[in-house]
């Protein structure tokens, strides 16, 4: 391998023979711990014939992982700078592909589809700024594309939400539409000092493998129901449920017929126990 891209010295020798500075719109900060990157990239690339779809690569840190473990790399870039670093960063790549574009704005579907028939397992990988982490991975999740696996790294804040677990401050609807689509797994902690510039807060790394819906289940409509249930937090679950319906009694009759107590809040309610609302609500209606 070339020089590792993800050290102190050598991030410095890039940002300062290009002339850059980390960009707070885009939310950048570089890794600067190669045993991190390495990690991140094992996990992300599934198998030995895999295409890695990568969304920011920044300077190439965990491209570089990523080129090496995988059989091709597409990564999509909105910063106009970079190219010439990454060019030069992974000239020693020649799996690697830089598309400027924004991610929000690609065909994931017919990009997957594409990858897919060439005989790629397609995986996503991504060290994702706070503003732009849940667009995106809900752009993925609703692709309904052949991924195999979503590696993200992400701000530890928001990672706690979509991996909650019940009767925790950070469950919400969230965590339960995210737990219905996909099987989550924490690969592992990352400390802010790990970065340059340093960030405010730490990260994590999670990884998504998306779940084929239940047939009988009309997304919208569960999601809604789901929404609507966390609306106010601090008010049990009949009085979110009754508003939504706009009927209490028939609210409580249904929450009845699922096997809810009235008297709960949504925190304290797992994936199965709103499933089986939906059941009783006549699919959502």
């Amino acid at each position: 391998m070339k020089e590792v891209i993800a050290t102190p010295s050598r991030t410095k020798e890039l940002l300062e023979r290009y002339e850059l500075r980390a960009k707070k719109n885009y939310g950048q900060n570089f890794l600067v711990e190669p045993g991190i990157v390495e990690k991140m990239a094992r996990h992300a690339v599934v198998s030995d014939h895999c295409a890695v779809i990568e969304i920011g690569p920044g300077i190439g840190a965990l491209s570089q992982f990523l080129c090496t473990y995988a059989k091709r790399v597409i990564a999509y870039e909105i910063d106009t700078r970079l190219p010439a670093v990454l060019a030069d960063s992974l000239s020693a790549y020649d799996n690697f592909e830089l598309r400027m574009q924004d991610f929000l704005s690609v065909d994931v579907k017919g990009l997957v589809e594409s990858l897919c028939a060439q005989g790629y397992d397609v995986a996503v990988a991504a060290n994702l700024p706070y503003y732009i982490t849940t667009p995106i991975l809900f752009r993925l999740f609703e692709a309904n594309a052949q991924i195999a696996a979503i590696t993200v790294m992400m701000q530890k804040e928001v990672a706690d939400r979509f991996y909650a677990q019940c009767n925790t401050k950070e469950y919400n609807a969230l965590s339960v539409i995210t737990q219905y689509r996909c099987d989550i797994t924490p690969i592992m902690k990352i400390p802010r000092n790990v970065f340059m510039p340093r960030p405010q807060v730490d990260s994590t790394v999670l990884q998504f493998r998306l779940k084929p819906g239940l047939p009988h289940i009309q997304e919208e409509r569960l999601f809604a129901l789901i929404k609507a249930c966390f609306k106010q937090r601090r008010k049990t679950i009949l009085n979110n449920y009754g508003t939504f319906l706009q009927n209490k009694e028939i609210a409580e009759s249904r929450l009845k017929q699922a096997g809810i107590h009235p008297t709960v809040r949504s925190e304290s309610l797992g994936l199965a126990d709103f499933i089986r609302l939906y059941e009783v609500n006549g699919n959502g209606n």
